[in-house]
């Protein structure tokens, strides 16, 4: 197996070359389809993803895959990529930057590797679990001990209701001292390099999710599902420091 630095390597090709094909549709023309599940794919999407597939296919042929796009390949090898090519679709769509492509690999179902990459900010997170580089710098999470000076982030409000309960949400915003929807993948690169200290999503799959694990982990956060297990097996993202988790977790589960 290739060494961890080479990996990380690999996935800062994966996330160069997906750019490029990404940046020539932003803010420009193009057709929009809507998925069964009502979730729209462009062009972007599509292409970015089969070109990441082929260059894993190329140079990890033993390897397995799953994208949002194009489902999986030999997905019972022990190593698996888990793609999604642009995080926040509807971001992009609109024109707003924040959307990323996110980039995990499992062992054995478990993340060892996750990326975050924002084109059109030019930044790029990957963690290992153990540490977390955001362009190559160091980063973690920030000290916040007090839900008080807390900046809390989500995706969408309308979601807790739809997946959750809508109160414990409205409790936890009541208690800090900021609350943003500066969501999809860009609000756990906030979290991951110390500029917000919780963001939480009700409802992920695990192409919204396997990225992000490594990269909280490796910036010394905690991450897991809504009910503070393995997110892994879950279908929801709760990512702060070791300080507020479990007060969020019970304001979250007692509304």
């Amino acid at each position: 197996m290739n060494s961890i630095l080479e990996l990380k390597n690999f996935c800062r090709m994966l996330s160069d070359e997906s750019s490029k094909i990404i940046m020539q549709y932003y803010r420009s023309d193009f057709k929009i389809e809507m998925k069964p599940d009502e979730s729209p794919v462009t062009i972007a999407d599509k292409k970015s993803e089969e070109l990441m597939r082929e260059m894993i296919m190329k140079e990890f042929p033993d390897h397995g895959i799953l994208g949002e796009e194009f489902g999986e390949y030999n997905f019972d090898a022990e190593y698996k990529w888990i793609l999604d090519p642009i995080d926040g679709t509807r971001s992009f769509i609109s024109g707003v930057p924040l959307f990323g492509t996110l980039i995990a690999l499992l062992k054995n179902d478990n993340p060892i590797l996750g990326a975050i990459n924002h084109p059109v900010l030019n930044e790029f997170i990957i963690g290992d679990n153990s540490t977390t580089e955001l362009n190559g710098a160091m980063v973690s999470v920030r000290d916040c001990d007090k839900l008080s000076s807390a900046v809390l982030l989500s995706s969408d409000h309308l979601n807790f209701g739809k997946y959750t309960t809508q109160v414990g949400f409205e409790n936890l915003i009541r208690k800090v001292q900021l609350y943003r929807m500066w969501g999809d993948c860009y609000g756990y690169s906030l979290v991951a390099s110390g500029f917000a200290d919780i963001m939480i999503d009700p409802i992920m799959s695990k192409w919204d999710l396997a990225a992000l694990i490594p990269v909280i982990k490796g910036a010394g956060g905690l991450i897991t599902d809504y009910y503070g297990k393995d997110p892994m097996v879950g279908n929801s993202i709760v990512a702060t420091n070791k300080y507020l988790h479990e007060e969020i977790i019970k304001i979250l589960d007692n509304p």
